[in-house]
């Protein structure tokens, strides 16, 4: 029988509220500054109360709903006692006896993997580590921090990655995180352990010093052939905290751990017992929008998408918005046909050429100019064949700098598409007077000369000339 893996994680994000989470201090994660964002109560100073941080709260619960989560109607917080450099108080305001969310699950394709708890908690300062020394910035002491804990229910490391990325993208349709991985709003530690025994767990081992899903994903799949192959050799797993090392693409020690830490845990004294009323879950429900998964759904059988191009939509939220608003704005009463058309006209100028465009800007900024409207008859002027695709590429250049309606560039800048045939033929038979040995290698029968030939049309028309007319009248002549 082959060893089974056996995967939980613990994903720690930051929430972005605008505070820390029991005081005022700004909170800012990406602040270069060390220890601008502080105050007597995030650093511990005797004396000093917290205070609950109610948007904090309102963004777990909103994930745990969204995660299918039961929610604890009476919670409170608990004191994680330790010492290390980077805890001024000696002890972590968190939740271990009544986290607020529990027994959820989030689908994987097809794959239901428990979530154990969802809680919320204070974050830690950061250490800086020189060649002698370290340094503390408590810039990130007491911000609010999301942790995550699921059931051992993957098995592969394409499995921790597929969930660490839909769960990623609920946390920003939720707009609870931007959960940056890179730049540290989302930490995933991955535990594994193998064993023969179905049902039962082996030796757990930590991964932690993971920055992106491919790390993920690729640290996991080590780690199981390493477990793998420890046990093949008759070598016992040690219970051991793990780092991941991406240049070498090994896992590396980074401490032994024999037993669990005792944190002693016991209630906060100086926060009050949460009681959430259930117009207070309601109003938190009501809030959640449409989740990526079912939108996806929605996407396929609403547009006829395939899976690639609803994939591109669900990952760029903002742009999937304006796709939808952009369609909304086609004339009424379309045929079934150019319907499917337009959409597919739509997409593919919104995937290739307007994204292309947007660089680093997105589509909410203020900087962005062009309106659904003006992208819907844009679309509306290529669809009628009254511009060329070349003559489109340009004019939606200047949309996107001066976000002027299409009909007015097109006007303004005579870049109406020749569809007269008397028109086109003048210029054709200039072409092929002009161009004597392509025209005699397609008489020899080298037929992509003929492309060259509809290039030479199409430049001494500036691109207005209708390709396809083109096309057919140089054939004919070309006979």
């Amino acid at each position: 029988m082959k060893y089974q893996p056996a995967i939980g994680l613990e994903i720690h994000v930051e929430l972005n509220t605008k505070s820390k989470m029991f005081c005022a201090c700004k909170n800012n994660s990406e602040e270069k500054t060390p220890n601008l964002n502080i105050c007597p109560v995030c650093l511990g100073h005797p004396g000093t109360l917290p205070v609950i941080n109610k948007d904090a709260l309102e963004k777990v619960i909103k994930t745990g709903l969204a995660l299918n989560c039961q929610i604890s109607e009476n919670s409170r917080f608990d004191r994680k006692n330790y010492f290390y450099p980077d805890l001024p108080k000696g002890y972590q305001i968190s939740q271990h006896f009544t986290p607020l969310c529990k027994s959820g699950f989030l689908e994987i394709k097809g794959r239901s993997i428990r979530i154990k708890e969802v809680h919320l908690e204070e974050d830690t300062c950061k250490l800086l580590h020189f060649k002698n020394y370290s340094l503390i910035d408590c810039n990130r002491a007491g911000m609010p921090l999301m942790e995550l804990v699921t059931e051992p229910d993957l098995s592969s490391g394409k499995e921790v990655r597929m969930f660490a990325q839909e769960l990623q993208l609920i946390l920003r349709y939720l707009g609870v995180s931007n959960a940056d991985m890179e730049k540290g709003q989302m930490r995933v530690e991955v535990n594994i352990s193998v064993s023969k025994e179905e049902g039962k767990l082996g030796t757990k081992t930590e991964l932690k010093n993971i920055n992106s899903f491919r790390s993920a994903e690729r640290a996991a799949a080590y780690e199981i052939k390493r477990q793998q192959k420890s046990l093949e050799s008759g070598k016992e797993i040690l219970q051991q905290t793990l780092g991941w090392d991406e240049k070498e693409g090994k896992t590396v020690l980074q401490r032994e751990k024999e037993t669990a830490l005792d944190y002693r845990y016991f209630p906060e004294p100086d926060l009050p017992p949460l009681s959430l009323r259930l117009e207070f879950l309601n109003k938190i429900k009501a809030e959640i929008p449409e989740l990526p998964e079912k939108k996806r759904q929605r996407l396929e059988a609403e547009y006829h998408l395939l899976e690639k191009e609803t994939e591109i939509l669900i990952q760029n939220k903002d742009i999937s918005e304006f796709f939808e608003k952009t369609i909304s704005e086609l004339p009424p009463r379309l045929s079934h046909k150019d319907l499917e058309k337009l959409i597919k006209l739509t997409l593919n100028y919104i995937i290739t050429d307007l994204m292309a465009l947007l660089g680093n800007i997105l589509i909410s900024d203020k900087e962005f100019k062009i309106t659904p409207q003006n992208f819907s008859d844009f679309v509306m002027t290529i669809f009628k064949g009254k511009i060329t695709s070349k003559t489109a590429k340009d004019i939606l250049k200047e949309m996107f700098v001066t976000g002027a309606d299409p009909s007015h560039i097109i006007e303004s800048r005579g870049l109406v598409q020749i569809t007269d045939d008397s028109e086109i033929e003048k210029i054709a038979k200039k072409v092929i007077s002009e161009n004597p040995k392509p025209v005699l290698d397609y008489k020899a029968g080298k037929e992509e000369v003929l492309q060259f030939l509809i290039g030479k049309v199409m430049a001494a028309s500036k691109g207005k000339a209708n390709p396809e007319i083109a096309r057919k009248l140089l054939k004919k002549f070309l006979l």
